[in-house]
């Protein structure tokens, strides 16, 4: 299955390297030591859309620790709750969700109503939640970090950068290992109605066991990624993609890299999240919507190629070939890792579900 996997994307891949480039920021890592394996532009500030929940879940996690409120406690849906636009789980004004169920559906669904359900439920008002959100990012580092709402819904302020997200993404896995399975799961339950995960490599990347996904039009397609083998887990944070194919493609890659890559060398490899050198001239936020291709963005997808730079720093694909049985396995860089939406159409809802915001121009995000 692995190497089947793996030769299916070297082959897309290898084609991909021929086209023209443009990517937001990435990084490869693994969380356990804070080591990076791949840096691209991590402290170039983006929107961070619904990876914003990494922090909505850190400080619910934190709170249910403190004995403010429990995973068994209903919480209320407010009206405020019921203005939010999709993705969202659609309760009535006094509906009730355990707070269990509302972190599954945050994490899972992406539900924006139900992040400021539990926002309320802990700190009386999203705003107070806010300003414990904002509190918790300075205390973990978060130089490039600020929220105004709990959701990633779109907002001038709602701001972050790529080492600021792995530093997020890897607190909420350390300390709070006992959740893990919330971040694996590919779909839950409330009620007859199944709500599904956006994040495609939970079903199609051997390993894969989280994290979040999140997209708006000013912010392109972003994802956490994160897979296990052999007991060894990395983390992928990839911003700006064009679609949630190309996000889960070069996720995906780039996992699949690090996996073949961590040898013997990584032993001496100093560089993590923590002293990284910052980039003096890291790029202040800018919106990617003409490059996406979804409905109501705006974009083209054929404007890719007069996207963004790219980084000078490089990992040379023909450094990394591998070989499997019956196939050649040549994992091309990250830095490679761009291409056009073969989908041919933006995403939808999975049946059943609140209709996101790859389908209309309506609504604010879609994962």
């Amino acid at each position: 299955m692995r190497s089947l996997t793996t030769s299916i994307i070297a082959v897309v891949l290898t084609w991909l390297m021929a086209l023209p480039a443009a990517a937001g920021p990435a990084l490869l890592f693994e969380p356990s030591t804070g080591k990076i394996l791949y840096a691209e532009d991590i402290d170039d500030v983006w929107h961070p859309a619904s990876l914003t929940k990494l922090m909505t879940a850190y400080v619910a996690f934190e709170a249910i620790k403190n004995g403010e409120i429990h995973l068994d406690d209903k919480i209320p849906c407010s009206l405020p709750a019921t203005l939010q636009p999709p993705s969202k789980v659609g309760l009535q004004v006094g509906q009730t969700l355990t707070v269990q169920q509302a972190l599954q559906a945050v994490i899972i669904k992406s539900a924006n109503d139900v992040t400021v359900m539990l926002a309320e439920a802990i700190s009386g008002s999203e705003s107070k939640f806010i300003d414990r959100m904002n509190a918790t990012a300075k205390r973990l580092g978060m130089t490039h970090t600020s929220f105004v709402n709990t959701n990633g819904l779109p907002d001038p302020g709602q701001l972050t950068s790529a080492r600021d997200i792995a530093k997020i993404a890897r607190a909420v896995t350390s300390e709070y290992p006992q959740y893990a399975s919330y971040w694996a799961m590919p779909a839950m339950h409330i009620g007859k109605r199944r709500l599904g995960s956006h994040n495609a490599l939970l079903k199609t990347f051997p390993g894969a066991d989280g994290l979040k996904t999140g997209f708006t039009c000013d912010s392109g397609y972003n994802v956490v990624a994160s897979a296990t083998r052999d007991d060894h887990r990395l983390m992928a944070v990839i911003l700006g993609e064009s679609s949630g194919n190309e996000r889960a493609v070069r996720a995906a890659a780039m996992l699949e890299y690090g996996f073949q890559n961590y040898d013997w060398k990584q032993l001496f490899n100093p560089s993590t999240i923590d002293n990284y050198p910052m980039d003096a001239n890291f790029k202040t936020v800018l919106s990617v919507r003409d490059t996406v291709a979804a409905w109501g963005c705006g974009g083209n997808r054929r404007h890719m190629a007069g996207g963004r730079h790219r980084s000078k720093h490089k990992l040379a694909a023909s450094k990394t070939a591998k070989k499997t049985a019956g196939a050649a396995d040549e994992t091309p860089s990250p830095s490679a890792l761009k291409g056009p939406d073969t989908e041919g159409a933006p995403e939808t809802a999975p049946a059943n579900a609140a209709p996101d915001a790859a389908a209309s121009p309506k609504a604010a995000t879609a994962d």
